[in-house]
């Protein structure tokens, strides 16, 4: 395994007595070619402009003063595609040049209105997306090369996803739960030069293996198939050499359910009685990396990190979070045209009207109280392990839009914590999962059941009786991709490979988490509907297409036509194999790889792990 560059492994106030892990998912659905505004590009634009940007700031300050972040980045496969794309790379620039231009008018107009605070602030916002263009450009234009260095210097440990955040517990042939994770890694391997040790399961969803059945029935009128045993998820990670991934707190403390963290955003706090169960409740097994158990022959296991649920309440609560502080840049309130905000939260649900200006400087000095404050409750939570023979880890996931975009103060609030663990010997210390797993063992092996990070627990979000109409058109899509790609005529021209590598990118597509996340929550409801059903439409044009070449060996100047049109709409992937869809294809490990007996005990498997 590639360590961590010494630059940042060593540890210079001595042996920490417990760890911190950061783990950030970047992540948007595809929406090149696919609309700009309100949904659509203007997504990819701001979370490039706000987070990933700032994001590359706070790395470089870091590297210059020689600080430790060691956070765990998961850049989705999907997300490395948009940001490579040729069409984000003409466009973005565009779109802070558009943002500069409405500051200017901005200031114009406030100076002239005698606003001089709100024209100050209206240069602020010069300033600020004037210093993206000027980074995007000194990047050559290329945001994922900025990262890529981090990775290679050990400052962040850059990890993968499911190809286009597939849900894995209810995709429905285990060739697509191998799909979505094989085709990550070829993706991650491409854009940032070497394997990802880690991954970030889409939605935190874990199902393990089993007896499933179709919940529902298929749109097209072909029979439901019957129940089928399923592997598990981590049998399909640990395949692809994928050695950990996360899950919410209750897959492994299920007798202490807390609120999801999209819960938080809406407002939803744990009870007083809720917090302090969790206090009287022995939580050092949430501060510790577990193998996970299952029915198949453990000559590999993948292992898990349990999401903390006391400190995220900070991060993810737009109520009694920091992000709530009055102090802080108000998400909602924007001036149009331009859509530059001027003011502050000001308080609890206080109403737009009433919301008092935003002073930049005040926020930046709140911010470091708030680091502090953190880092004292990542303290508190992990004291009562600091004797233990392997220091306790505290693993803190969290959005990566989150920090910037939602929360326009957080990017600055992570290097925050970063400079207050370096400056203060708390004990603490910064690290990256797969740097932990270096160097401590696993507690021991963990069987969990089915369930998410989702509002419930369960897979509620993603089906339910507003979304399960789209699992009608994925199985039988599934299982005709299926189908094909075994039968195996594909391979024998270069027209049906071509055929073959649309259809596989169209049921990626199709499979994305976030059409069903965006309808239940009602964030953009239409336009999901409307993206599903283009993905479901283009998938059963890809389908006719083929179905001709598949009995003539030729296809029609309209049908190629059609073909290219798609292609160029959704041109990611460019190397996708159809071969990952055959039934039964997988990945078999390296031989260079860790192996565990099959007949190990818990405490020889993880000797042999850590050997």
């Amino acid at each position: 395994m590639t360590k961590a560059s010494p630059k940042f492994a060593a540890t210079p106030k001595g042996k920490p007595k417990g760890f911190l892990t950061f783990t950030l998912h970047a992540h948007l659905p595809y929406v090149v070619n696919h609309g700009t505004w309100p949904h659509g590009m203007e997504w990819l634009h701001e979370a490039a402009a706000e987070t990933y940007l700032p994001l590359l700031r706070v790395l470089n300050n870091l590297e210059r003063d020689n600080i430790r972040f060691n956070c765990n980045l998961n850049l989705s496969p999907i997300l490395l595609e948009q940001l490579s794309h040729p069409v984000f790379i003409a466009e973005f620039p565009h779109y802070l040049t558009r943002k500069i231009v409405a500051a200017q008018e901005d200031e114009a107009y406030f100076t002239q209105a005698g606003e001089a605070h709100y024209a100050e602030t209206a240069r602020f916002w010069h300033r600020f997306f004037s210093q993206a263009l000027e980074d995007f450009n000194h990047l050559d234009q290329n945001i994922i090369k900025g990262f890529r260095h981090f990775n290679d210097i050990g400052l962040i440990d850059i990890i993968t996803c499911g190809a286009t955040h597939g849900y894995m517990p209810l995709l429905g042939t285990d060739e697509s739960v191998r799909a979505q994770i094989r085709t990550a890694v070829a993706t991650h391997i491409r854009h940032i030069g070497k394997r990802p040790k880690g991954i970030w399961a889409p939605e935190c969803g874990y199902r393990p293996a089993g007896f499933w059945n179709y919940p529902v029935a298929n749109a097209d009128g072909t029979p439901t198939p019957p129940g089928f045993d399923r592997i598990g998820v981590e049998q399909a990670l640990a395949e692809s050499d994928i050695e950990f991934f996360f899950v919410d707190t209750h897959l492994v403390e299920e007798s202490n359910r807390v609120p999801s963290p999209y819960q938080l955003l809406n407002g939803v706090v744990p009870t007083d009685e809720q917090t302090d169960e969790m206090t009287r409740r022995d939580y050092r097994r949430l501060y510790q990396p577990y193998y996970v158990d299952g029915p198949y022959a453990k000559t590999h296991a993948a292992t898990i990190f349990p999401r903390d649920p006391r400190t995220g309440v900070q991060v993810w609560s737009g109520d009694s979070g920091y992000p709530g502080d009055g102090a802080y840049l108000d998400f909602h309130k924007k001036r149009w045209p331009g859509g530059h905000r001027y003011w502050r939260v000001t308080g609890p649900k206080v109403d737009m009207g009433a919301k008092q200006p935003y002073y930049p400087h005040e926020a930046a000095e709140r911010v470091k109280s708030h680091a502090a404050n953190y880092v004292h409750l990542v303290w508190e939570a992990l004291q009562s392990g600091f004797n233990d023979a392997i220091p306790p880890i505290l693993c803190s996931p969290f959005d990566a839009e989150l920090f910037g975009h939602w929360w326009f103060e957080g990017i600055l609030w992570l290097e925050a914590v970063a400079r207050t663990i370096h400056d203060h010997n708390t004990g603490i210390e910064l690290i990256s999962c797969a740097e932990y797993l270096d160097r401590y063992p696993r507690a021991g092996f963990i069987a969990m059941h089915e369930g998410s990070w989702g509002a419930e627990g369960n897979n509620h979000v993603w089906m339910n009786p507003d979304t399960s109409w789209t699992y009608t058109h994925i199985y039988p899509a599934e299982l005709y991709t299926r189908e094909v790609c075994t039968a195996g005529q594909w391979r024998d021209s270069a027209m049906g490979r071509r055929i073959m590598q649309q259809l596989c990118r169209e049921l990626l597509l199709l499979e994305s988490s976030d059409w069903q996340f965006l309808i239940t929550t009602g964030a953009a409801r239409d336009y999901a509907e409307i993206r599903f059903l283009t993905h479901n439409d283009q998938f059963n044009d890809i389908k006719a297409i083929w179905q001709t070449f598949e009995s003539t060996n030729a296809i029609t100047p309209a049908q190629e036509a059609r073909l290219a049109e798609i292609e160029l709409r959704d041109s990611v992937f460019p190397d996708i194999d159809p071969g990952l869809w055959v039934a039964g294809a997988h990945q078999v490990r390296g031989t260079d790889s860790k192996r565990i007996p099959a007949e190990a005990t818990t405490a020889q498997a993880i000797d042999a792990a850590t050997a």
